[in-house]
């Protein structure tokens, strides 16, 4: 067995922060409305040429051992920002790339590293209940469209984003494809989304966003719990003879069954995705019902007496398209019939009218908005492949900006939501030292964005800082895009 190296204390830190420090600059040169773009060597097809956070950060390993420990712990805050947020993966880097600068420099000076943490989670909570605080709900289209424009920084692509949400409303299920033409397309297709993802990682088709993408696949749907192979082996291998994708949809999918289809899958025998069913109980059933009417299928289930082993393919549903994700699948464009989802979106209305309890009330309208809302796919169209998938990209990371905004609501952008929140550390104060040191080192943190969207941009980012921490105006602060102050 190879040996392991061993690094300890002030070389240990020195080593982890070049690689935290490498991949930190690389990410924030894109931060802010005049961040620059990274061009990414691929190892197929042509470089691409990219401004989100998360995209780059997954690209780059380093040759030494060490630093690349510190870029791939970097790498995880990104990730989890995207995961959580859609957006915010640059700032989130940036951050962190402050709060390890001064962490480390504190502790190099005898700070205990455990009280310097205890003091920034104190610190954390009081820079949470802030920002909530001086956030504001989105409600109007107007405010969505600013929403969109300023996340994707392209008018036109921010109105159609705005022009999309409208029409599937909140709940709607909004996707992002390639347009054959150079121009934008918009189309609205029947469709639903289930709070479900896959079983298996390895049943993703596109590693970059993690996700499986089948094309007009049979769906299969039971209520009951598939472990056996046997079980599954006469329907997968109608649908071999099809040459046709299936996604299965199960209580559960575990054990040899599980194995088998991922074992499939890795050999390009079947492009396959398993996902649980979502809901529980009642709620599960009718939710089983929802998508067999959607997708035109049949719920396989014991209690109208029919086992897996008698599917036959008139048994499955079918679709234009499946994505699945790792917490959540998309319908797009079901092969049921119009009068059967229609009959069945009236069947919960009166459902709906009829309950008296309210957890039944939200559980049912949440059903019907799914629904009801469909699924728009937004196509981008360009002159060539690396603009494409730069304007896709940039689409994709606007439209989870401007869902986030719509759930979550806005803070004055710019960083000086997180000035303003820096500001309420300073009445915190700890009786412990160390601890008091990490409050301190969160506060001094939190205004790394605003020096670096002022450092991109052309301008001295003291002097910005100072600007903006003066006025007792808390939507005050610098607009960057423009080179000027305002409300933010």
């Amino acid at each position: 067995m190879a040996s392991k190296e061993l690094k300890f204390g002030d070389d240990a830190r020195a080593r982890l922060k070049a690689g935290i420090d490498v991949l930190a600059d690389t990410l924030k040169s894109t931060l802010g409305p005049r961040g620059r773009n990274v061009i990414v060597d691929k190892k197929f097809g042509p470089p691409q040429v990219n401004s989100d956070g998360v995209t780059i950060a997954k690209e780059i390993d380093l040759e030494d051992p060490f630093e690349n420990m510190g870029a791939q712990l970097l790498k995880e805050v990104s990730k989890k920002t995207n995961d959580d947020a859609g957006d915010g993966t640059t700032t989130s880097t940036v951050l962190a790339q402050a709060i390890i600068a001064e962490g480390f420099k504190n502790v190099t000076a005898g700070a205990d590293p455990m009280a310097v943490k205890r003091g920034m989670e104190t610190g954390m909570a009081a820079v949470r209940a802030s920002i909530k605080k001086q956030s504001t709900a989105v409600v109007s289209k107007d405010q969505i469209e600013s929403v969109a424009i300023l996340s994707s920084h392209d008018d036109e692509m921010g109105s159609l984003i705005s022009d999309v949400m409208d029409k599937v409303g909140k709940d709607g299920v909004i996707t992002v494809d390639e347009s054959k033409s150079l121009s934008y397309e918009t189309e609205f297709v029947d469709g639903m989304n289930i709070d479900r993802g896959f079983l298996s990682p390895y049943f993703v088709t596109n590693s970059e966003r993690q996700e499986s993408v089948l094309e007009e696949p049979y769906v299969l749907i039971t209520s009951q719990k598939i472990s056996a192979i046997s079980d599954l082996l006469p329907v997968l291998e109608k649908v071999l003879q099809t040459n046709k994708n299936i996604l299965v949809i199960a209580e559960d999918v575990e054990g040899e069954a599980l194995a088998t289809l991922v074992v499939n899958k890795l050999r390009g025998t079947l492009n396959v995705a398993a996902v649980k069913a979502p809901g529980f109980g009642d709620r599960r059933k009718a939710m089983l019902e929802d998508i067999a009417i959607l997708t035109g299928g049949t719920v396989i289930s014991e209690e109208i007496g029919r086992k897996l082993d008698t599917v036959t393919l008139d048994d499955l549903g079918k679709c234009k398209q499946v994505i699945v994700k790792k917490d959540e699948t998309t319908f797009v464009d079901g092969d049921g019939s119009k009068d059967a989802l229609a009959g069945r979106k009236a069947e919960i209305e009166t459902q709906i009218e009829d309950t008296s309890s309210d957890y039944d009330r939200e559980k049912l309208q949440e059903r019907l908005a799914k629904l009801s809302g469909g699924v728009a796919i937004l196509r981008v169209g360009a002159a060539t492949e690396i603009e494409m998938k730069e304007k896709k990209q940039r689409m994709e990371d606007a439209l989870s900006a401007t869902r986030a905004a719509v759930e979550e609501g806005i803070v004055p952008g710019g960083g000086t939501v997180l000035i303003r929140a820096s500001e309420t550390l300073t009445a915190i104060k700890s009786d412990n030292d160390d601890e008091q040191t990490g409050i301190d080192v969160l506060r001094r943190s939190l205004l790394a964005p605003i020096r670096v969207i002022a450092a991109n941009s052309g301008y001295e980012g003291a002097v910005i800082l100072a600007k903006v921490s003066d006025s007792k105006e808390k939507n005050f602060g610098f607009d960057a895009h423009k080179g000027e102050y305002g409300d933010m």
